[in-house]
């Protein structure tokens, strides 16, 4: 009996422990589309300064997202890539293609959650 008891207990913590895990993942999605988001307005409005600011913010919490889904999640790795090409157009004053690569990241985060 002690030992079902064991194996219940501890079958819940880590059930909880990874839903904990799933569960950071998901507010640094979130944060992240929330930035990614700004970025993509800011490109479209030729702003190349904010563009830059709001993609590398952006990237922090894609790269967190990555760490806490685990690496095999290929929609962030996508999405990593195109906010590191929206922080480099950002940056050579290129803010409408930022603004693209900055869509496309997000499109591939939406999906990452699916």
């Amino acid at each position: 009996m002690k030992l079902i008891i064991a194996v219940i207990v501890t079958g819940s913590l880590v059930l909880s422990s990874s839903t904990q895990a799933y569960a950071f993942a998901a507010c640094h999605v979130a944060e992240a589309m929330g930035h990614a988001g700004k970025a993509q307005v800011y490109g479209e409005l030729e702003h190349a300064k904010e563009a830059l600011q709001y993609a590398k913010e952006s990237l922090v919490h894609a790269k967190e997202a990555r760490n806490e889904y685990g690496k095999d999640n290929k929609h962030m790795d996508q999405t990593i890539k195109y906010l590191e090409e929206a922080i480099k157009h950002a940056s050579m004053n290129n803010p409408k293609i930022a603004a693209k690569y900055a869509e496309n990241a997000l499109r591939h985060m939406r999906d990452s959650c699916r």
